[in-house]
Protein backbone atom coordinates (compact mmCIF):
# COMPACT_ATOMS: atom_id res chain seq x y z
CA UNK A 1 0.00 0.00 0.00
CA UNK A 2 1.39 3.37 -0.86
CA UNK A 3 2.02 6.08 1.42
CA UNK A 4 -1.02 8.57 0.72
CA UNK A 5 -3.50 5.25 0.97
CA UNK A 6 -1.91 4.38 4.17
CA UNK A 7 -2.05 8.28 5.41
CA UNK A 8 -5.89 8.45 3.85
CA UNK A 9 -6.80 4.73 6.00
CA UNK A 10 -5.37 6.92 9.03
CA UNK A 11 -7.42 9.84 8.26
CA UNK A 12 -10.77 8.21 8.15
CA UNK A 13 -9.81 6.28 11.44
CA UNK A 14 -9.99 9.75 13.41
CA UNK A 15 -13.08 10.95 14.34
CA UNK A 16 -14.25 13.26 17.62
CA UNK A 17 -10.38 13.88 18.52
CA UNK A 18 -7.90 17.16 18.77
CA UNK A 19 -4.54 17.07 16.50
CA UNK A 20 -1.39 18.14 17.11
CA UNK A 21 1.42 19.02 14.05
CA UNK A 22 4.36 19.16 13.89
CA UNK A 23 6.92 20.16 10.99
CA UNK A 24 10.63 20.45 10.64
CA UNK A 25 13.17 20.49 7.70
CA UNK A 26 17.21 21.24 7.58
CA UNK A 27 19.19 20.48 4.77
CA UNK A 28 22.23 18.20 5.16
CA UNK A 29 25.04 18.42 2.40
CA UNK A 30 25.38 14.31 2.22
CA UNK A 31 23.98 12.41 -0.31
CA UNK A 32 20.50 11.09 -0.46
CA UNK A 33 21.74 7.48 -0.33
CA UNK A 34 23.74 8.38 2.93
CA UNK A 35 20.58 10.62 4.47
CA UNK A 36 18.46 7.17 3.70
CA UNK A 37 20.71 5.01 5.28
CA UNK A 38 20.84 6.80 8.37
CA UNK A 39 17.53 7.30 8.85
CA UNK A 40 15.84 3.90 7.80
CA UNK A 41 18.69 1.63 9.81
CA UNK A 42 17.06 1.05 13.46
CA UNK A 43 20.15 1.08 14.80
CA UNK A 44 21.84 4.31 13.82
CA UNK A 45 18.46 5.96 13.78
CA UNK A 46 18.47 5.64 17.34
CA UNK A 47 21.81 6.91 18.00
CA UNK A 48 20.74 10.13 16.49
CA UNK A 49 17.25 10.80 17.56
CA UNK A 50 16.87 12.08 20.70
CA UNK A 51 13.14 11.31 20.88
CA UNK A 52 14.34 7.70 21.56
CA UNK A 53 16.24 5.57 23.43
CA UNK A 54 15.53 2.44 21.32
CA UNK A 55 13.77 1.01 18.44
CA UNK A 56 13.33 -2.43 17.87
CA UNK A 57 12.01 -4.24 14.59
CA UNK A 58 9.16 -6.89 14.28
CA UNK A 59 10.87 -9.92 13.06
CA UNK A 60 8.78 -11.14 10.27
CA UNK A 61 6.46 -8.27 9.89
CA UNK A 62 4.85 -7.22 6.85
CA UNK A 63 4.68 -4.14 6.61
CA UNK A 64 7.64 -3.70 8.85
CA UNK A 65 6.47 -3.33 12.20
CA UNK A 66 8.37 -2.44 15.33
CA UNK A 67 8.36 -0.84 18.80
CA UNK A 68 10.12 1.79 20.76
CA UNK A 69 11.10 3.15 23.96
CA UNK A 70 12.25 6.21 25.72
CA UNK A 71 13.38 7.34 28.82
CA UNK A 72 11.15 10.27 30.25
CA UNK A 73 13.36 9.89 33.59
CA UNK A 74 16.04 7.73 35.18
CA UNK A 75 14.68 3.90 34.89
CA UNK A 76 11.43 5.03 33.77
CA UNK A 77 10.69 4.34 29.86
CA UNK A 78 7.43 4.88 27.80
CA UNK A 79 6.82 2.46 25.26
CA UNK A 80 5.31 2.35 21.61
CA UNK A 81 4.74 0.66 18.25
CA UNK A 82 4.39 1.71 14.93
CA UNK A 83 4.18 0.58 11.27
CA UNK A 84 5.91 1.25 8.19
CA UNK A 85 4.80 1.68 5.13
CA UNK A 86 5.50 4.10 1.75
CA UNK A 87 7.58 4.97 -1.96
CA UNK A 88 10.89 5.02 -2.32
CA UNK A 89 12.00 7.07 -4.98
CA UNK A 90 9.77 9.14 -7.35
CA UNK A 91 10.51 10.24 -11.01
CA UNK A 92 11.91 13.62 -9.83
CA UNK A 93 15.08 11.73 -7.56
CA UNK A 94 13.00 12.31 -4.09
CA UNK A 95 12.13 9.75 -1.79
CA UNK A 96 9.42 9.37 0.63
CA UNK A 97 8.90 7.04 3.96
CA UNK A 98 5.52 7.51 5.80
CA UNK A 99 4.03 5.16 9.15
CA UNK A 100 1.98 5.33 11.98
CA UNK A 101 2.77 5.36 15.54
CA UNK A 102 1.02 4.91 18.72
CA UNK A 103 1.37 4.18 22.11
CA UNK A 104 -0.93 2.04 24.57
CA UNK A 105 1.17 3.18 27.50
CA UNK A 106 -1.27 5.72 29.46
CA UNK A 107 1.76 7.38 30.62
CA UNK A 108 2.14 8.62 27.20
CA UNK A 109 1.00 12.14 26.35
CA UNK A 110 0.36 10.90 22.65
CA UNK A 111 -2.10 7.99 21.55
CA UNK A 112 -1.69 7.48 18.22
CA UNK A 113 -0.59 9.49 15.06
CA UNK A 114 0.43 9.41 11.61
CA UNK A 115 3.78 11.57 10.05
CA UNK A 116 6.18 11.08 6.71
CA UNK A 117 10.28 11.86 6.30
CA UNK A 118 10.89 13.24 2.54
CA UNK A 119 13.92 13.66 1.14
CA UNK A 120 14.58 15.88 -1.62
CA UNK A 121 17.62 16.27 -3.81
CA UNK A 122 19.08 20.23 -3.76
CA UNK A 123 21.94 21.74 -4.91
CA UNK A 124 25.35 20.10 -3.02
CA UNK A 125 22.93 17.54 -0.48
CA UNK A 126 19.34 17.26 0.30
CA UNK A 127 16.40 18.65 1.84
CA UNK A 128 15.17 16.39 4.65
CA UNK A 129 11.89 17.50 6.56
CA UNK A 130 9.41 15.65 8.54
CA UNK A 131 5.67 15.89 9.14
CA UNK A 132 3.53 14.49 11.69
CA UNK A 133 0.18 14.80 13.82
CA UNK A 134 -0.91 12.78 16.45
CA UNK A 135 -3.65 12.72 18.87
CA UNK A 136 -3.29 13.62 22.53
CA UNK A 137 -4.57 11.18 25.39
CA UNK A 138 -5.94 12.37 28.86
CA UNK A 139 -8.79 14.67 27.26
CA UNK A 140 -9.01 18.08 28.50
CA UNK A 141 -5.74 17.28 30.54
CA UNK A 142 -4.23 16.24 27.58
CA UNK A 143 -4.77 19.39 25.40
CA UNK A 144 -3.35 21.60 28.43
CA UNK A 145 -0.27 19.45 28.65
CA UNK A 146 0.35 19.41 24.73
CA UNK A 147 0.72 23.24 24.80
CA UNK A 148 3.87 22.44 26.68
CA UNK A 149 4.82 18.80 25.15
CA UNK A 150 3.98 20.13 22.18
CA UNK A 151 6.90 22.46 21.58
CA UNK A 152 8.98 20.78 23.32
CA UNK A 153 8.78 17.43 21.20
CA UNK A 154 9.21 20.11 18.45
CA UNK A 155 12.33 21.31 19.71
CA UNK A 156 13.60 17.75 19.94
CA UNK A 157 12.96 16.78 16.49
CA UNK A 158 14.89 19.80 14.87
CA UNK A 159 17.56 19.57 17.51
CA UNK A 160 17.80 15.90 15.97
CA UNK A 161 18.02 16.74 12.65
CA UNK A 162 20.67 19.17 13.21
CA UNK A 163 22.44 16.44 14.87
CA UNK A 164 22.21 14.06 12.27
CA UNK A 165 23.26 16.54 10.05
CA UNK A 166 26.66 17.23 11.63
CA UNK A 167 27.30 13.60 12.10
CA UNK A 168 26.80 13.09 8.12
CA UNK A 169 28.20 16.44 6.92
CA UNK A 170 31.32 17.19 9.87
CA UNK A 171 31.79 13.50 11.29
CA UNK A 172 30.66 14.05 14.40
CA UNK A 173 29.24 11.25 16.06
CA UNK A 174 25.80 11.40 17.82
CA UNK A 175 27.25 10.50 21.15
CA UNK A 176 30.04 13.32 20.56
CA UNK A 177 27.18 15.93 19.99
CA UNK A 178 25.54 15.07 23.04
CA UNK A 179 28.40 15.89 24.95
CA UNK A 180 29.06 18.75 23.18
CA UNK A 181 25.72 20.23 23.92
CA UNK A 182 26.02 19.18 28.11
CA UNK A 183 29.01 20.90 28.08
CA UNK A 184 27.98 23.91 26.24
CA UNK A 185 24.76 24.32 28.23
CA UNK A 186 26.53 24.41 31.47
CA UNK A 187 28.81 26.89 30.41
CA UNK A 188 25.80 29.27 29.10
CA UNK A 189 24.05 28.34 33.26
CA UNK A 190 27.16 28.81 34.75
CA UNK A 191 27.12 32.93 34.66
CA UNK A 192 22.96 32.98 35.71
CA UNK A 193 23.85 31.07 38.16
CA UNK A 194 26.15 33.47 39.25
CA UNK A 195 24.89 36.37 38.74
CA UNK A 196 21.55 35.07 40.81
CA UNK A 197 23.90 33.87 43.43
CA UNK A 198 26.40 36.92 43.69
CA UNK A 199 24.21 39.64 42.52
CA UNK A 200 20.31 39.12 42.51
CA UNK A 201 19.18 42.33 41.22
CA UNK A 202 16.42 41.05 38.59
CA UNK A 203 18.10 43.12 35.83
CA UNK A 204 21.44 41.71 36.10
CA UNK A 205 19.92 38.31 35.59
CA UNK A 206 17.64 38.69 33.22
CA UNK A 207 20.81 40.75 31.33
CA UNK A 208 22.76 37.54 32.28
CA UNK A 209 20.47 34.99 31.01
CA UNK A 210 19.67 37.07 27.34
CA UNK A 211 23.71 36.64 26.78
CA UNK A 212 23.57 33.38 27.86
CA UNK A 213 20.87 32.32 25.15
CA UNK A 214 21.65 34.89 22.96
CA UNK A 215 25.20 33.34 22.43
CA UNK A 216 24.95 31.43 18.94
CA UNK A 217 26.34 27.66 19.45
CA UNK A 218 29.25 26.39 18.45
CA UNK A 219 29.03 24.98 14.84
CA UNK A 220 30.00 21.55 15.76
CA UNK A 221 27.04 21.60 18.94
CA UNK A 222 23.28 20.88 17.37
CA UNK A 223 20.98 23.36 17.38
CA UNK A 224 16.97 23.11 16.81
CA UNK A 225 17.76 27.02 15.62
CA UNK A 226 19.15 26.13 12.55
CA UNK A 227 15.89 23.84 11.44
CA UNK A 228 12.82 25.73 9.77
CA UNK A 229 10.15 24.51 11.80
CA UNK A 230 7.17 25.94 9.26
CA UNK A 231 6.52 25.25 5.53
CA UNK A 232 7.55 28.52 3.51
CA UNK A 233 4.95 30.24 2.06
CA UNK A 234 6.89 29.71 -1.41
CA UNK A 235 7.08 25.96 -1.15
CA UNK A 236 4.74 23.92 -3.39
CA UNK A 237 1.60 22.63 -2.34
CA UNK A 238 3.23 19.56 -1.72
CA UNK A 239 5.43 20.27 0.89
CA UNK A 240 3.11 22.41 2.19
CA UNK A 241 -0.48 21.07 2.52
CA UNK A 242 -0.32 18.25 4.46
CA UNK A 243 0.78 19.89 7.68
CA UNK A 244 -2.17 22.67 7.68
CA UNK A 245 -5.50 21.69 8.00
CA UNK A 246 -8.64 22.45 6.26
CA UNK A 247 -8.84 26.37 6.94
CA UNK A 248 -5.47 26.85 6.75
CA UNK A 249 -3.50 26.53 10.24
CA UNK A 250 0.14 25.85 9.78
CA UNK A 251 1.86 23.37 11.64
CA UNK A 252 3.03 24.06 15.35
CA UNK A 253 -0.56 24.95 17.48
CA UNK A 254 -2.61 22.30 18.45
CA UNK A 255 -5.53 21.55 15.70
CA UNK A 256 -9.20 21.02 16.63
CA UNK A 257 -11.98 20.31 14.52
CA UNK A 258 -14.88 23.22 13.60
CA UNK A 259 -17.77 21.32 15.27
CA UNK A 260 -15.44 20.24 18.87
CA UNK A 261 -14.05 17.09 20.74
CA UNK A 262 -16.35 15.04 20.34
CA UNK A 263 -17.51 15.54 16.51
CA UNK A 264 -14.19 16.21 15.24
CA UNK A 265 -12.61 15.98 11.37
CA UNK A 266 -10.13 13.75 9.70
CA UNK A 267 -6.39 14.15 10.28
CA UNK A 268 -5.52 16.05 7.21
CA UNK A 269 -7.54 17.11 4.49
CA UNK A 270 -7.89 14.38 1.87
CA UNK A 271 -6.98 17.05 -0.96
CA UNK A 272 -3.96 18.00 1.19
CA UNK A 273 -3.05 14.23 1.37
CA UNK A 274 -3.07 13.83 -2.35
CA UNK A 275 -1.12 16.92 -2.89
CA UNK A 276 1.98 15.25 -1.23
CA UNK A 277 1.03 12.08 -3.00
CA UNK A 278 4.25 12.06 -5.36
CA UNK A 279 3.30 11.44 -9.41
CA UNK A 280 4.60 9.40 -11.97
CA UNK A 281 7.46 6.30 -11.51
CA UNK A 282 7.73 4.82 -8.11
CA UNK A 283 10.13 2.22 -6.48
CA UNK A 284 8.98 -0.03 -3.40
CA UNK A 285 10.04 0.73 -0.21
CA UNK A 286 12.88 -0.67 0.99
CA UNK A 287 12.06 -2.05 3.72
CA UNK A 288 14.72 -3.73 5.77
CA UNK A 289 15.48 -0.59 7.51
CA UNK A 290 12.64 1.56 9.85
CA UNK A 291 11.30 4.16 8.48
CA UNK A 292 12.48 6.72 11.15
CA UNK A 293 10.44 7.69 14.56
CA UNK A 294 7.78 5.82 16.69
CA UNK A 295 8.75 8.61 15.53
CA UNK A 296 6.80 10.73 15.37
CA UNK A 297 8.51 11.48 12.25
Amino acid sequence: MSVCSKLLDFEHSLKGVAVARIYVETIIRAPLDEVWAATQDHRRHARWDVRFGRIDPVPGSVPAAFTYATAVLPGVEIAGHGVHSGERRQADGSATSALRFGSADPRSPIRDGAGYWRYVPVPGGVRFLTGYAYRTRWGRTGRLVDLVFGPAFGWATAWSFDRLRLWLEHGVSPESARRRALAELLARAAPVAAAVTFDGRPLAVLLTLGLALGVPPHRHTPAARRCRRRPGKSDPPEMRAPLESRHGHESGAPLESRRGHESGGPLESRRGLESNCPRGHSEPLVTGGLPGAGDPR
